[in-house]
């Protein structure tokens, strides 16, 4: 059972599994044990192959505040150990989130700030309350280089000119501007929120698993490829998904009934 006070708290319901970020009295704040605990729990979805879509939280009134400053203003030794850090527990936390074998849903339910940013927009899906707010903190408030993934996720959703005036300038950007600039999927009123992802983490968990991993991959993967190399892409999926997924969505579309996917994951060797 897992304790009250860990940085992290796993739970599963059905197909859809919660990780919630457990720092409440910091805004959520990353520390190297809620980074490893983020690692832990996304091992965790890896393994257990009924979980068909994971949603990101934070407990409490905000998301994630970003990195535990406390520590950095007190810390003489925090500059020398920051970068290891990220080698050791941040950097593969993000490539966990990423490299998730199901869909993820980040639930926004206050400051998504900094590193919290980085952290939100690493799900494939992100949708806030409309009193949520994100803010990169980064260039303007502490001089650095914005990080947890954020110089690739946020330009390849909003253009490189939102993203330099979003990273150089720090400022507030509300749910609804950041859903009006394509920087999230949806903001919704707060009385909304838990029902709206639940709706979403049930539609992802009734998709074929392999068609939602695949789904994922082609669209990161449309960043850098030309035309021609992106329809051989989709070619190369559908060799596989049609022998497995076509017959039964077909047989649903006119039946006018909802499709059966089998739950058959993306082998790892093919991530």
């Amino acid at each position: 059972m897992q304790s009250t006070d860990a940085p992290v708290r796993f739970t599963v319901d059905g197909a859809v599994a919660t990780i919630t970020l457990n720092r409440p009295d910091t805004l959520n704040s990353m520390s190297d044990a809620l980074m490893q605990a983020i690692s832990d729990a996304f091992a965790e979805v890896e393994r257990d192959s009924d979980i068909r879509a994971v949603v990101l939280t934070g407990a409490g009134r905000g998301f994630c505040s970003g990195a535990d400053l406390q520590a950095a203003a007190t810390s003489p030794r925090f500059e020398s150990s920051a970068t290891g850090s990220m080698d050791d527990v941040f950097n593969p936390a993000l490539k966990a989130v990423h490299n998730c074998p199901v869909p993820t849903i980040a639930r926004i339910n206050g400051a998504a700030a900094g590193g919290g940013m980085g952290l939100a927009l690493s799900c494939d899906i992100t949708i806030a309350a409309r009193s949520a707010f994100f803010v990169a903190t980064f260039g303007p408030r502490l001089g650095i280089v914005p990080d947890m993934g954020a110089t690739w996720n946020i330009p390849a959703r909003v253009g490189r000119a939102r993203a330099l005036g979003i990273t150089l300038l720090g400022e507030r950007i509300t749910a609804e501007e950041a859903q009006d600039w394509g920087l999230i999927w949806r903001a919704v009123d707060d009385a909304a929120l838990d029902d709206t992802v639940a709706d979403v983490a049930a539609r992802l968990a009734r998709m074929s698993p392999d068609a939602a991993f695949r789904i994922r991959r082609s669209i990161d993967a449309a960043q850098n490829n030309g035309f021609a190399e992106q329809l051989d892409l989709e070619m190369l999926h559908q060799r596989t998904l049609i022998p497995h997924n076509m017959q039964t969505g077909a047989e649903a579309f006119v039946n006018r009934t909802e499709p059966v996917f089998a739950g058959r994951r993306t082998d790892p060797e093919q991530r």
